[in-house]
């Protein structure tokens, strides 16, 4: 009878554990598809009053096939401009290969765009080449301190911070120097910071540093990006930079299939008063 009934408790028990993740699980996916379907809508709303929402930093990675973007397009209503990563470390390093891709993909209704990667991708490709693409963009994530350390700011063992005020100092001319150096359209990933620093974004981009970032961007007609991965740049910076009279973009960043519906894009869009004319917008080739 004792084992009867232990047996009985046990199997309830088992029962129990069993279906509350499923509950649980359940509850979420619920609650992730009701804030999907707001979003969705509110894209709608926006798209009806003249936005055109368009993601232009979305990659075909981690398996993602251009017909399961354009899947995805359909069903959120967001537009793609895709981008191919060409520079020192990546497939793409010379023309032919540059060409390559750019024919694999020109003629789905997508935008082309091209990633530029390092200091160095300026010397590695042509001009008439670049110019293929409907439009180019880069970001200061991949450089070289004063010390001669070349560093790509994503990755936390490539990243070497001496000084914090100092390595932001070097960090903005960086920015700076892509934005008046580099023939692109776009500034992406825009206010990013290494793991070690993000903590301390709101103290570490300065006025003085977001002016200087704003400032060369509109002088040379350079649009910043609105990055739905990272949430960047701040709400602050985006305020300082549309009173400047600086254009935007949005975009994901995609690092595999997911693509996700530019939340906290669309969420600046509100809070920063946006208008469609605030918004960058290449000429399809």
């Amino acid at each position: 009878m004792k084992n009867t009934s232990l047996f009985i408790i046990i199997t309830m028990a088992f029962l129990l554990l069993s279906c509350k993740p499923k509950t649980e699980s359940s509850a979420t996916k619920n609650q992730e598809e009701t804030t999907q379907s707001s979003i969705i809508q509110k894209i709608a709303e926006l798209k009806a009053s003249g936005y055109e929402i368009v993601d232009y930093h979305a990659h075909l990675k981690g398996g993602l096939t251009m017909e399961e973007l354009l899947e995805h397009s359909k069903k959120t209503g967001i537009d793609y401009g895709v981008a191919f990563n060409a520079g020192v470390g990546f497939p793409i390093t010379n023309d032919s290969t540059l060409l390559a891709n750019y024919e694999q993909y020109k003629d789905y209704p997508v935008y082309m765009a091209m990633q530029a990667e390092g200091r160095e991708w300026v010397d590695m490709f042509s001009k008439e080449n670049i110019s293929t693409f409907d439009y180019v963009f880069t970001d200061a994530m991949t450089w070289t301190d004063t010390k001669g350390r070349r560093m790509r700011l994503w990755m936390p063992e490539e990243v070497f911070v001496d000084d914090k005020a100092d390595f932001m100092d070097q960090l903005v001319n960086q920015i700076v120097g892509v934005m008046t150096n580099e023939p692109i359209d776009l500034y992406v990933n825009s206010t990013f910071l290494p793991d070690v620093l993000q903590p301390e974004y709101d103290a570490l981009w300065t006025d003085a540093r977001m002016d200087k970032v704003i400032n060369a961007a509109v002088a040379n007609n350079i649009g910043i990006e609105i990055n739905a991965r990272y949430k960047i740049p701040s709400e602050t910076f985006i305020k300082r930079a549309k009173a400047a009279g600086a254009k935007f973009s949005m975009g994901t960043n995609n690092t595999g299939k997911e693509l996700g519906t530019l939340d906290y894009a669309i969420e600046m869009i509100e809070k920063c008063n946006l208008e469609p004319s605030d918004f960058f917008k290449p000429v399809k080739k």
